[in-house]
């Protein structure tokens, strides 16, 4: 599905520059859930805004599913983040003027999809977090779970092959986080592809593939031998 190759990213901060990924090679395969780790600084999101098309590497390859990315057009990556991709943040990313319905209908409206259209996917997508009571709330009206499911919700909308996530429970309580996992298991168990970055070696444990970075490079790249069980974790909602 995805291929890197000797790829690097420099930060100019003018008089100095700070190298956040250096030579990484890396394949992701279709099913996957990969967490990236290591500690603050060694280049996690640099790596997860690269896969994710938000920005780009100074040198190197990134191949998606036979399509070399860095020859596409402004246009064609946005395409392709819309339609291909969802995003999950650990500050949640909401626009706090529309309440949750809207918010998880923009993205189908960048995708050109009815007024009618959008909606009735908005309504399904906040009924199987849970929120269907909650759908006309704003951001500052919703606990930090709830937006956090909105959120997932709006990542959902155009049924994207790849969720990319960074530090997606940072911001919520343990009980809420592991919630939050359990959706991503649910989500992975439907051959979703998930890239979670986390510090948290527990949260690693979620995925069944675990890469480890330090100083922008991997120095680590292995199976997870002590996954956390999603099958005992997912709950029986419909997600």
């Amino acid at each position: 599905m995805i291929i890197l190759k000797d790829v690097s990213k420099v930060y100019d901060l003018g008089k100095t520059e700070v190298v956040a990924l250096k030579d990484i090679n890396l394949s992701i395969s279709k099913g996957e859930f990969i967490t990236i780790m290591g500690p603050s600084g060694c280049g996690k999101s640099s790596l997860l805004h690269i896969l994710g098309i938000l920005d780009q590497p100074q040198t190197g390859t990134y191949t998606l599913e036979g399509y070399e990315i860095t020859t596409l057009s402004d246009k064609e990556l946005s395409r392709i983040r819309n339609r291909h991709f969802g995003f999950v943040f650990q500050s949640f990313n909401l626009f706090p003027e529309f309440n949750a319905l809207e918010n998880v209908t923009i993205p189908l409206m960048y995708a050109g999809i009815s007024t009618k259209r959008r909606k009735e996917r908005a309504i399904e997508l906040l009924s199987s977090m849970g929120l269907e009571n909650r759908m006309y709330h704003y951001p500052n009206m919703l606990s930090g779970g709830e937006q956090q499911r909105v959120a997932i919700a709006r990542a959902l909308a155009n049924d994207p092959s790849l969720i990319l996530a960074d530090e997606p429970t940072g911001n919520l309580s343990s009980k809420m986080g592991t919630k939050i996992l359990n959706i991503f298991c649910g989500l992975n168990e439907k051959n979703v592809t998930i890239i979670m970055v986390t510090h948290d070696k527990n949260i690693g444990r979620y995925g069944n593939r675990m890469i480890c970075l330090k100083d922008g490079q991997i120095i680590s790249d292995k199976r997870v031998k002590d996954r956390i069980d999603p099958a005992k974790k997912v709950t029986g909602k419909k997600i």
